[in-house]
């Protein structure tokens, strides 16, 4: 017997997932990776246990990406672009989930170097599966068609991580423009997900 939901309930379930996946990063990526790169050795040590956690927030990441993937995908399936950007969405959660295994180890890791390692290994498979996340963002900006200044960050923001993955490896100076590929990633990108997101609570799925 098969289930549906209603465009309602699936744009609940996709903005939900999305905040999850907001508070879920932030707390591994601010709390956690940067404790790891600013001091990974004493990390381990003495937060070993906030470690874990970050570890679990990232699979917690994984997990929502894939129920806003098919939220998504279900709620907007009549458009033509829908399936492909699910997918796009879907790759990136894979990579995501490779770039996690990376993880674990820092925490048998005896030097800082090795942890710095692990970390770098993370972030290289990440910036890639970004580059993925990008274009299902630029996908799902034409998808939804409105609210228009939604669109607009969304694609933007999926340009800009797609600029920011190929400088990545294509710059052999990129930490001297980390900072400003930074703020060009992040300004769109909580702009229009947080924004994606709201509005999907808010007013998603009604006709």
């Amino acid at each position: 017997m098969s289930r549906t939901f209603e465009p309602r309930t699936l744009s609940v379930i996709a903005g939900v997932s999305y905040l999850i996946i907001f508070f879920a990063a932030i707390f591994a990526n601010f709390f956690v990776l940067e404790s790891l790169l600013n001091a990974p050795l004493a990390t381990i040590q003495q937060d070993h246990l906030q470690v874990r956690a970050g570890i679990l927030a990232f699979l917690i990441t994984v997990v929502f990406d894939v129920v806003v993937a098919w939220a998504l995908y279900e709620l907007y399936k009549d458009d033509s672009l829908s399936l492909l950007s699910m997918l796009f969405r879907m790759m990136h959660a894979a990579i995501m989930g490779v770039a996690v295994f990376s993880l674990p180890p820092v925490l048998t890791s005896e030097t800082g170097e090795e942890v710095l390692n692990h970390v770098a290994t993370f972030n290289n498979i990440w910036l890639i599966g970004l580059f993925f996340f990008g274009i299902h963002l630029l996908l799902l900006g034409n998808i939804i068609g409105r609210p228009k200044f939604i669109t607009v960050f969304l694609a933007l923001a999926g340009v800009m991580y797609m600029a920011d993955t190929a400088a990545h490896f294509a710059l052999p100076n990129y930490d001297n423009y980390a900072s400003v590929f930074l703020a060009l990633v992040a300004v769109p990108s909580i702009f229009g997900e947080m924004s994606l997101a709201i509005w999907l609570l808010v007013k998603g799925g009604k006709r």
